[in-house]
């Protein structure tokens, strides 16, 4: 499916304030095999298009892909990737999201075919929460849960992560590999966060026991977006 309603009014949406955009294709793997039959393909892409559309990304097209099978090192069959390769070039697209769970080597994979930036489902709906993330300890959250999922894609094959840090370690041999070195910082951020989010919690927790003892009613206005 090219051009969907849906996307045409989601590009209008983009041109408002005429800021840089990126361009995305959105991709929905469908396994018929199995398939939740309560949904229909097309249901299922007009759902993802919309997610793509929360944070404002030029959707250039939508497609449903037809699966016999899943291909462990990519999801997709090998002609149907440098199909989609082809087309990624043609339309200069900058992010490919698809519409389903992707494993760290076969996201890396794809990332390496087609050139661009790949976002499975469970990426897209994270880079929504930071979309919308209003308060610290929201914003913590997101972050948190973002650093955690790159921790997960984290594999020993990507190309950056297989050089070996030469020089001494504490056991000798060549040294820590950088996807160690990677796994390590991201765990420091992550306690971190952990930490901070912690005092939030806290001081979220002294702020209503005062208000609780207040000699006087506490009044919210409660309105549509924040129900």
């Amino acid at each position: 499916m090219n051009r969907t309603e849906s996307e045409k009014h989601s590009r209008a949406a983009f041109q408002v304030d005429d800021q840089p955009v990126t361009k995305a294709l959105v991709l929905l793997p469908w396994l018929k095999r199995g398939a939740d039959q309560r949904r229909s393909a097309a249901e299922r892409l007009e759902e993802a298009v919309g997610l793509a559309a929360a944070i404002h990304l030029d959707i250039q097209s939508a497609d449903i892909i037809p699966l016999v099978a899943i291909k462990p090192a990519t999801l997709l069959g090998s002609g149907k990737v440098e199909e989609l390769g082809a087309k990624i070039k043609k339309q200069q697209v900058d992010l490919v999201i698809v519409d389903g769970q992707l494993s760290p080597v076969q996201q890396r994979n794809l990332e390496r075919a087609w050139k661009v930036k790949v976002l499975d489902r469970t990426g897209l709906i994270l880079e929504i929460f930071g979309e919308r993330a209003r308060t610290r300890e929201g914003r913590l959250q997101v972050e948190l849960a973002h650093l955690t999922y790159q921790k997960s894609r984290l594999v020993r094959s990507w190309t950056h992560l297989e050089r070996q840090r030469g020089g001494v370690g504490f056991l000798g041999g060549p040294g820590e590999t950088q996807i160690e070195a990677d796994r390590r910082a991201l765990q420091d951020k992550i306690n971190r966060l952990e930490r901070d989010i912690g005092k939030v919690k806290k001081t979220r927790e002294l702020h209503r026991k005062t208000r609780r003892s207040a000699p006087y009613p506490v009044v919210a206005l409660v309105g549509y977006t924040n129900a």
